[in-house]
Parts: structure tokens; sequence; C-alpha cells
């Protein structure tokens, strides 16, 4: 099994490209390897503390963007399972060259790829088939209290949603503009 590593212009936000293991059966990839020197150069010594899996049933819905205040700051790997969706990134590290700058990706269960989003970021996505499905690797617990976000739609990002938003939640809605963190 290949792996290829793919930089993006944000620093330390990589996709991952797997080819994985096929044949008369169907496939095996592995997402993960702590041993492995590409997955140690990525994740570093970083634990992973929480594996999540969401569903979400309809095309067009918008989740994010989302992240956790300091301490609990996490880095995530995200894979799409089932379905196909457009995962954002956006760089909230203070400091940084490209700070409000966002990247997009799609991740779908075809292309086997995922994304690795260092700390220091917020993460949404959208939904491009019905019953999309995505596996999340945490680097930290999820703390209410620590829970925080921006806008899907906010004017300072300029994020370009390749479909019309459908079904926000009153959360997501509620989510401050990064100008008022």
């Amino acid at each position: 099994m290949r792996i290829k590593i793919s930089h993006t212009k944000i620093k330390n936000l990589i996709e991952l490209n797997s080819e994985p293991f096929s044949d008369e059966r169907g496939f095996f990839f592995n997402i993960y390897r702590e041993n492995d020197e590409l997955f140690r150069k990525i994740w570093s010594c970083r634990k992973i503390l929480q594996v999540n899996i969401s569903k979400t049933k309809l095309k067009g819905v918008i989740r994010g963007l989302h992240f956790q205040n300091p301490p609990y700051v996490e880095a995530k790997l995200i894979q799409c399972i089932k379905g196909k969706v457009w995962d954002v990134a956006v760089d909230l590290r203070i400091g940084s060259d490209t700070f409000g700058h966002w990247h997009s990706v799609e991740l779908s269960e075809d292309k086997y790829n995922s994304i690795f989003i260092p700390e220091g970021f917020a993460h949404g996505f959208q939904v491009l088939e019905s019953n999309s499905e995505l596996l999340y690797l945490h680097s930290q617990n999820w703390v209410k209290e620590s829970e925080s976000g921006i806008r899907f739609d906010d004017p300072s990002l300029n994020i370009k949603w390749p479909l019309k938003p459908k079904s926000i939640s009153s959360r997501d809605l509620s989510l401050p503009y990064l100008k008022n963190l």
C-alpha cells in the first residue's frame, strides 16, 4: 500500500492519498499506523484520544466550522468512509502567515483520501452525497466547555461552498464571525 502526501498552501495542513490493496474480495488500506515513518512525520508524538464517526443524511448540509479552545486544541485526521464531502479547514493560528485563510478538499470513499488538520484550525464540511460518513481521529478529547467555532458564511473568509447551504444547525447559526472571536 502506498500513500502520497500533498502539502497545501497552508503550512502543516496535509492531504493524504492512499492506494489500497484490492482484489476480487474488495480492498484494504490504512488510515493510520503509529509505527509507519510517514504517519510519524505527520502525527508526530500526538496520541489518538478519540475516534468518531459522523453521518449526515442530506446533500447540501454544512457542519462547522468547529474547533476547541486551549488547552484542548486538537489535531484531526479525517477520512470519508461513505459518500462524498467538501471538507474545509481554516487557519486560526495567531501569528501564522495564513491566518484566516482556508483550504478545501473533496473527500470521498472512492478517492481513499484523507486530510490532516493540525492544532489551531477550524473545521467544517458540506455533504455532496446524501448519507455521507466521516471517520475522525482526534489528538484530544472533546470538552464541551472548550468547544467553539466560526460561522460558515463569515464574509471575511468568503468560503465558496459548492452547493446551496441546507439544514444548518441552530448551534452553527449562532457561532460568531472571526472578527468577534
